[in-house]
């Protein structure tokens, strides 16, 4: 009997693993951003967590909403491409063989073997050999519009819980400390789980994550700061 050979490869997971980190990543440092900022207008505690609750929900909601979306005109355009073969199939179905031979052909198959693997895969189902050799879709890159939207939603709200929790138990002038310091710590862990689950250098995750992150913060701090002191 023939034994398959399995392997682990990484790049099968980077797909979730983007999603999720670009998810918790975006929670991380909107909501984060928007205390510091609020903070550094001299608002009172209330105020300061209503905003940062507001944003929280705010950005999750527009996240799912900006990959419902997009995920839904890539589902659109997979099922009108797939009409569209299943057409030609039933119209052309020996120029579509052609076409899947070309294919292998240009794989490096010769064309005897090309010509028996395609009326193989057009025995046993036509529409999903050309799905997967011609479109490129698959049962794992199938378009999910409601899976990805919420997805995309619980990793915000789960990145935007930590400096909400910061916020929520430290004083207003200790905010401005306390939040950039421990945002800094979230997205260095973020980063490095990120780097090491996808096989790069951690550091460089670590860096690329922790640099935009005080960016920003300091960006709405100074923000804060301006208009906290033009209203007063």
């Amino acid at each position: 009997m023939l034994q398959r050979h399995r392997e682990r490869h990484r790049v099968r997971g980077t797909s979730w693993l983007r999603a999720a980190v670009l998810g918790a990543n975006d929670g991380i440092v909107s909501t984060a951003s928007l205390l510091v900022g609020v903070a550094a207008a001299d608002a009172g505690h209330g105020a300061l967590l209503t905003a940062g609750i507001a944003g929280a929900v705010a950005g999750a909601m527009s996240m799912a909403a900006g990959e419902y979306v997009s995920v839904s005109s890539q589902a659109d355009t997979e099922k009108a491409d797939l009409a569209r073969e299943r057409r030609e199939l039933e119209t052309d179905d020996a120029g579509e063989r052609r076409e899947l031979m070309g294919i292998y052909m240009g794989r490096g198959l010769s064309q005897e073997l090309a010509t028996q693997v395609a009326d193989e895969l057009m025995a046993h189902d036509a529409l999903g050999a050309h799905a997967r050799d011609e479109l490129g879709i698959t049962d794992l890159s199938v378009a999910r519009p409601l899976q990805a939207a919420a997805a995309s939603a619980a990793s915000f709200a789960a990145g935007a819980v930590l400096p909400l929790a910061v916020a929520a138990l430290v004083t207003v002038q200790s905010a401005l400390i306390a939040i950039p310091a421990t945002t800094l710590v979230f997205l260095a862990l973020l980063g490095g789980l990120a780097a090491r689950a996808g096989g790069a250098r951690l550091s460089i995750g670590v860096a690329r994550v922790t640099f935009w992150g005080a960016l920003a913060m300091a960006a709405t701090a100074a923000i804060g700061e301006l208009f906290g002191t033009i209203v007063q």
